[in-house]
């Protein structure tokens, strides 16, 4: 049987954001306040100015994280778990309501991708909620990875 060879592909700036649209589950990485690294399983979206948003609440961890130490990673994950992945790092800023709702509007739009079949009733969910948004700025990525054996092992 083949062996199935590690992959590496580094992209630009267009495809980063291309391969980010075509997944929607994460693991966004925030620091702790003792310096340690916060990992949380995330939904997210891609929005119209290439910043990954994820919805939140202001008290959870990776909120908290943020406002004290704005920077984060996210490591972009396909539905099965050898799919193609990538990392981006860049920094966090934390919307609340009032200023979260129109943002996750758009989130919606990009996580579920598709329109909410009322759009005031979900303004307003988000508002009873307290909804929050975080917005990642794109810095800097890794290259689009797949797992496997390294390509000296693929005839071993």
């Amino acid at each position: 049987m083949a062996r199935r060879i590690a992959t590496n592909t580094r992209v630009d700036h267009d495809a980063l954001l291309e391969f980010l649209r075509s997944r929607r589950h994460g693991i966004l990485v925030t620091t702790r306040g003792d310096g340690s690294p916060q990992l949380s399983p995330v939904t997210y979206g891609v929005d119209g100015a290439g910043r990954v948003v994820v919805s939140t609440y202001p008290d959870r961890a990776k909120a908290v994280n943020l406002r004290r130490r704005p920077a984060a990673s996210l490591l972009a994950l396909g539905e099965d778990f050898n799919d193609a992945w990538v990392q981006v790092d860049g920094t966090a800023e934390v919307l609340d309501v009032p200023d979260s709702v129109e943002p996750l509007v758009e989130y919606y739009r990009v996580a579920a991708g598709q329109e909410h079949p009322d759009w005031d009733e979900y303004r307003q969910a988000m508002v009873d909620q307290g909804k929050s948004l975080v917005r990642l700025t794109i810095e800097r990525w890794g290259p689009v990875a797949t797992g496997g054996f390294p390509a000296r092992l693929a005839d071993s």
